[in-house]
């Protein structure tokens, strides 16, 4: 499969996979790097329970917590769009292989030129997530997180599994 590159306003993504998933119902998962056993919990049931019938699920699924949710969501064969703030994969990570030979799953780069992730492009990948997707769903955000400054922006569109603050 081919890379694609895109210029959408001033930034320029690249995409690997099934570009039409960008057209359906997406809803955007985010979850901090640290977070509690009940939060946890909310996560796995969200990403079990779900209806997968027409919707994508998009994150950058980079804390464990989001990593756990891809290996759920890949067990359902969910459409997935992953977000990277970091290039393309030059080896594709075989636990992704299935999904896109089954053409559901579609891989972006937010930051095309970087090989390893850095907070700001792991911040301007999340907005970039948050302003493409119809609804974001966050399973938790620590205290101090930059997750707080998207739930913040994007209230109005955002749900919080678990909250303990």
């Amino acid at each position: 499969m081919a890379l694609l590159k895109v210029m959408i306003g001033n930034m320029e993504l690249t995409y690997l996979g099934n570009k039409e998933l960008l057209s359906l119902h997406k809803t955007a998962f985010f979850c901090s790097r640290t977070v509690g056993s009940n939060a946890v919990m909310r996560c796995y049931d969200w990403a079990t329970s779900i209806d997968l019938s027409d919707t994508v699920i998009v994150s950058g699924f980079q804390s464990k917590i989001e990593k756990d949710v891809l290996h759920l969501l890949q067990k359902r064969h969910a459409k997935i769009i992953l977000v990277l703030a970091r290039s393309i994969y030059k080896t594709l990570p075989q636990e992704l292989q299935t999904s896109l030979d089954d053409n559901r799953l579609l891989i972006a780069s937010t930051a095309h030129h970087a090989t390893r992730t850095s907070k700001s492009a792991a911040e301007h990948r999340n907005e970039y997530i948050a302003q493409t997707c119809d609804e974001l769903v966050f399973g938790y955000i620590g205290e101090g997180s930059i997750l707080q400054a998207v739930f913040q922006k994007f209230i109005e569109k955002s749900n919080l599994l678990y909250n303990d603050m």
